[in-house]
C-alpha cells in the first residue's frame, strides 16, 4: 500500500523505460527503481527486463511499471518515461512513447533527439569527469529521473540502491545519486549554492 504520506502519481500507472547497451547498468539500475518505489514507497510495481545476445555492448533494457493500484498488464504500452543511454537506445525504443512523455538521454551518446522537448543531460561524462567512474552514469540517470518526475522519492532510492550495490562503492554511488538531482536541478534553472559547486556552469 502506498505510504499516506505520499501523494498520488499523475497517471493510474507509470510505464518507465530505461534503455541502452549492455555494461550500462540498465537492468540494474531498473531494480533499484522497482525496488524503491515498491519496496520503499510502498506502491505497486512490476519489472521486465531483456538483454541482446551479446553480454557487453548489446541492446538492454529495463521496463518498470509503477501504480497505485493492481498491475494487470506487466509490460509498457505508452511509456511515460524514456531514459535513452546511447543512440541504439534511442532509435529502438521511442516508438510508443505518452504524447507529454519525459525523454531523458544522455547527451555524449544521442546525438539525435526523437522531439524538441527531449532532456539531454552529460551522465557519462560526468560520471567519467566528477567522480572519476563511468560505470555510475546510470545512478547519475537515476538521480534525474527522481527530481525531474517524482515517481519515487529520492529517500527511497538511496535505500534501495544502498542494498544493490557491491560493498565500498556506498559513497560513491550516494554521490553519483546527488549529483544527478543536482543536474535535474540546474537543467530546470532551480540550483542551489551546493548544486553550483558540484555541477560546473558548462556541464549542460
Amino acid at each position: 500500500m502506498r505510504h499516506k504520506a505520499l501523494p498520488p502519481l499523475p497517471h493510474p500507472r507509470i510505464e518507465v523505460r530505461l534503455s541502452g547497451s549492455g555494461g550500462q547498468g540498465l537492468i540494474l539500475a531498473g531494480l533499484v527503481l522497482a525496488e524503491a518505489a515498491g519496496v520503499f514507497d510502498g506502491r505497486e510495481v512490476a519489472m521486465v527486463q531483456s538483454y541482446g545476445p551479446e553480454a557487453r555492448g548489446g541492446a538492454s533494457k529495463a521496463e518498470v511499471i509503477i501504480s497505485d493500484s493492481a498491475i494487470d498488464y506487466p509490460l509498457c504500452t505508452q511509456v511515460d518515461i524514456l531514459l535513452a543511454m546511447n543512440q541504439e537506445a534511442r532509435d529502438a525504443f521511442c516508438w510508443d512513447l505518452r504524447p507529454a512523455a519525459w525523454v531523458i538521454v544522455d547527451s555524449d551518446l544521442v546525438t539525435h533527439l526523437p522531439t524538441s522537448r527531449a532532456v539531454a543531460l552529460p551522465f557519462t561524462a560526468m560520471a567519467r569527469d566528477k567522480l572519476k567512474r563511468i560505470m555510475v552514469a546510470n545512478v547519475i540517470a537515476l538521480g534525474a529521473i527522481s527530481e525531474f518526475t517524482g515517481i519515487v522519492t529520492r529517500r527511497s532510492l538511496e535505500r534501495s540502491l544502498l542494498t544493490r550495490v557491491p560493498q565500498g562503492t556506498e559513497d560513491l554511488n550516494k554521490k553519483a545519486l546527488s549529483l544527478g538531482v543536482k543536474l535535474a536541478r540546474r537543467y530546470a534553472g532551480q540550483p542551489s549554492a551546493e548544486d553550483d559547486q558540484d555541477v560546473s556552469a558548462d556541464s549542460i
